[in-house]
C-alpha cells in the first residue's frame, strides 16, 4: 500500500487545525481588544484636550471682559502669555469676535496675528456659538493624524471669540503599535506552545491508528497472528481491542471458507459441464476445467476478468441485462473448418435481502443439436411442392430418352435442352427458397451503410443496359442531388435486380422502361420502375407479392421465373423500414414502386 505523505497525514491535519483554531481565536480576541483600546485611547485624548481647552477658554474670557486702560498690557499680549502656559504641544489660535487672530502657540505662524479668519467652523462658532465636537484630519505635510477642535469663548450668551486647536494624535497610535507588538509576541508564544501540545495530542491518536493500519496490511497478506498494541483503555483503546477480536474471527472464517472452497472445487472438477462463478461486479472468481477447455482459455489468466469479456458478449449485453432479463444465450464460436456452438445458462446468486452477490454461468456444448436443427430447417426450406413440376418434366423427358428417343437426332437435342432448362429453374428455385428462409430467420442481419442513392441507382441501370439482349429503351428520371440512404447495398441490389429483370422479361421489342427517383417527403424516397408490358389484371395485383404466385404461370415458367422474386423483394424492403407496391393496367404496362426511409438528422448534416 502506498505510504501516506506527511502533509496528507492525520497527524499534520490535526496539528494544523489545532493551531489554526487557536490563531483564529487569538485574532478575533486581538481585533476586539485593539479596537476597544483604540477607542478608549482616542476618547481619553479627546476628553483631556476638551478639558484643557475649556480651562483656556475660561481664562481668556476673564481677560476679554476686563476694561483696559493705557497702563494695562494689551489683550494680544495677555492672550499670548496665557497661550504660552497652556497646550504647548498643540497648535492653538485665539480669534476675537471680529474674526481676527489675536494669539497663536505656533511661533512659525506669528504673522497670522491680526489677520481675519474666514473658516466656516469659526464663523459658525462666532455667529451661533456652535462648538465643533472634534474631528480627525490628516496633515498634508507630516502625514500625522490631527484632532481639530473649534470652541467658542462665551460670557453668558455673548460670544467673545473662538479657540481653534490642532493636536497631533500620533502619541495615541504609537501606544497602539506598542500594544499590537506585545499582542503579536504573545500570539507567537501561544501558538508555539499550542503546536507542541497539538503534536503530543496528535501522537496519542495517530500512533494507535498507525498500528491498526499495519495490522490491516498484514491481514491482506493472510497474516492473522499479529495483534494491535493497546496504549490505553479510552475510545481508541477499545477500537484496538475490537480490531484484535475482528482479526481472530476473520481467521476462523477464512479457515471455514477455505474448507468449503476446497469441497466446491472438488465437485466442480468432476462435472462434465462448464461452470463459471463471478462476484457481484461480474468478475470471474472460479472456473472449472471443462469451462476453460470449452472457451479455450487458461484458468489463471481469466480470474478477475469480466465474464462478459471471456464469453465475448460485452458489446451486446451489460451485466445488468444478464442479471435482469437473460436466462440463457447461444454463442457461436464456429470457424470455416469446424462448427462450434455453446449454450450458456445464467443463474443469479442473491442474499436473503435480495442483494445480488454474484452470477453462475453453466456452459453446454450444443454444436451437434444446432447442426441437426439447421439441417432440419434447410430440408423444410428445400422440400417444396414447387419442385414437383420440373422434376416431373425432367422424369418424362429422361424416360423418353431412355426408351430410345436419344437415337433420334431431332428429338434428342430438344429433350436435353428442356431437361437442362428445368434443371436451371430448379437451381434458381432452391436459391430463392434459401433466401426466403434466411429472411424468415430471426438471426438474419443486414450490413447497412450510408449510400449516395442516385449514383448507386444509375450504376444498377448501367449494368442492365450493357447486358440486355432485346431492343428496349431506358429512360431515367433521376435528379442529381445529395440523397443518402442507410441500407444494405447487396440486399437492395437484389430487390432492384428482381424488379428490373421482370420489367425486361415482359417488355416488348422496341418498348421503353422508365426509372424514377423522387422525394416523398423529408423522411423517405420513392423508387419506381415502369415497363410497357402486358400488365397485370386488377384482381391479381394484390397477390403478386405472395410466394410462388404467378399471373401467367405458363409464360412465367417459360421465361424462367420461380414466383419468389417479388416476395423476396417485399421482405427485404420491409426489413429496411420501407413499403413496396404495384400499379398496373392490363395491356398498357406495370409500375413497381418502393420507398426507403431517410434519417432526418443525417439529412440535415449533408445539406
Amino acid at each position: 500500500m502506498k505510504q501516506v505523505g506527511f502533509f496528507k497525514s492525520i497527524h499534520f491535519k490535526f496539528v494544523l487545525i489545532y493551531v489554526l483554531l487557536i490563531l483564529i481565536a487569538m485574532q478575533i480576541i486581538g481585533v476586539y481588544f485593539v479596537q476597544r483600546i483604540e477607542k478608549q485611547l482616542v476618547t481619553n485624548f479627546s476628553e483631556s484636550l476638551n478639558e484643557r481647552v475649556d480651562l483656556l477658554a475660561y481664562n481668556l474670557e476673564q481677560e476679554m471682559i476686563i476694561e483696559r486702560d493705557e497702563k494695562m498690557p494689551t489683550l494680544e499680549v495677555k492672550v499670548q502669555s496665557i497661550l504660552t502656559d497652556f497646550l504647548e504641544d498643540a497648535d492653538v489660535r485665539v480669534i476675537d469676535k471680529n474674526s481676527r487672530v489675536i494669539g497663536t502657540t505656533n511661533i512659525n505662524n506669528q504673522q497670522l496675528i491680526g489677520r481675519r479668519i474666514t473658516d466656516i467652523p469659526v464663523k459658525q462658532a462666532l455667529v451661533a456659538g456652535f462648538r465643533d465636537p472634534g474631528k480627525v484630519l490628516i496633515d498634508q505635510q507630516s502625514g500625522h493624524r490631527m484632532l481639530v477642535l473649534t470652541v467658542p469663548i462665551k460670557s453668558g450668551t455673548n460670544v467673545l471669540g473662538v479657540i481653534t486647536l490642532e493636536a497631533s494624535m500620533e502619541s495615541v497610535y504609537d501606544q497602539l503599535k506598542q500594544i499590537n507588538n506585545i499582542f503579536v509576541k504573545g500570539t507567537v508564544i501561544a501558538l508555539s506552545i499550542t503546536a507542541l501540545l497539538g503534536i503530543f495530542l496528535a501522537q496519542t491518536i495517530t500512533r494507535p491508528l498507525s498500528d491498526m493500519r499495519k495490522q490491516a496490511l498484514e491481514m491482506t497478506k493472510g497474516n492473522f497472528t499479529r495483534k494491535v498494541k493497546i496504549y490505553g483503555y479510552d475510545e481508541i483503546g477499545q477500537l484496538g481491542i475490537t480490531f484484535n477480536n475482528l482479526t481472530k474471527r476473520l481467521q476462523e472464517a477464512q479457515a471455514t471458507t477455505e474448507g468449503e472452497r476446497r469441497k466446491l472445487s472438488s465437485v466442480l472438477a468432476y462435472m462434465t459441464d462448464g461452470v463459471i462463478a463471478t462476484d457481484r461486479k461480474g468478475r470471474i472468481i472460479l472456473i472449472n476445467d471443462p469451462a476453460a477447455e470449452m472457451l479455450n482459455v487458461p484458468r489463471e489468466t481469466v480470474l478477475a476478468e469480466s465474464v462478459l469479456t471471456v464469453l465475448g458478449i460485452e458489446d451486446e449485453y451489460s451485466l445488468e441485462q444478464i442479471i435482469e432479463d437473460v436466462d440463457s444465450l447461444t454463442l457461436d464460436f464456429s470457424t470455416s473448418q469446424k462448427p462450434y456452438i455453446l449454450k450458456v445458462s445464467f443463474s443469479v446468486i442473491q442474499k436473503e435481502t435480495g442483494l445480488v452477490n454474484g452470477l453462475i454461468a453453466v456452459l453446454y456444448d450444443v454444436t451437434e443439436q444446432e447442426k441437426i436443427e439447421e439441417e432440419r430447417r434447410e430440408f423444410v426450406a428445400n422440400v417444396s411442392h414447387e419442385l414437383r413440376t420440373p422434376l416431373t418434366t425432367m422424369r418424362s423427358y429422361l424416360e423418353a430418352l431412355a426408351e430410345g428417343a436419344w437415337q433420334d437426332q431431332e428429338i434428342a437435342p430438344r429433350f436435353l435442352d428442356v431437361t437442362q432448362t428445368e434443371t436451371e429453374r430448379m437451381i434458381r428455385l432452391v436459391n430463392d427458397l434459401l433466401q426466403l428462409s434466411k429472411l424468415d430467420s430471426k438471426d438474419y442481419r443486414f450490413i447497412k451503410d450510408w449510400v449516395h442513392f442516385p449514383s448507386y441507382f444509375n450504376r444498377i441501370i448501367d449494368r442492365f443496359e450493357l447486358t440486355k439482349n432485346q431492343n428496349v429503351t431506358f429512360i431515367r428520371n433521376i435528379p442529381n442531388q445529395e440523397t443518402f440512404v442507410e441500407m444494405d447495398e447487396d440486399k437492395i441490389t437484389q430487390v432492384l435486380d428482381n424488379i428490373i429483370s421482370n420489367a425486361l422479361k415482359y417488355s416488348p421489342e422496341g418498348g421503353k422502361i422508365e426509372f424514377d427517383l423522387s422525394m416523398v417527403n423529408e423522411e423517405s424516397i420513392k423508387v419506381c420502375v415502369t415497363d410497357q408490358g402486358v400488365g397485370i389484371p386488377k384482381e391479381n395485383i394484390n397477390n403478386v407479392f405472395d410466394r410462388f404466385y404467378r399471373v401467367d404461370k405458363a409464360r412465367t415458367r417459360k421465361l424462367g421465373g420461380t414466383g419468389l422474386g417479388l416476395a423476396i423483394a417485399k421482405e427485404m424492403v420491409n426489413a429496411h423500414g420501407g413499403e413496396i407496391w404495384v400499379e398496373s393496367e392490363e395491356g398498357i404496362g406495370t409500375t413497381i414502386c418502393f420507398t426507403l426511409p431517410l434519417d432526418k438528422d443525417f439529412k440535415d448534416d449533408w445539406e
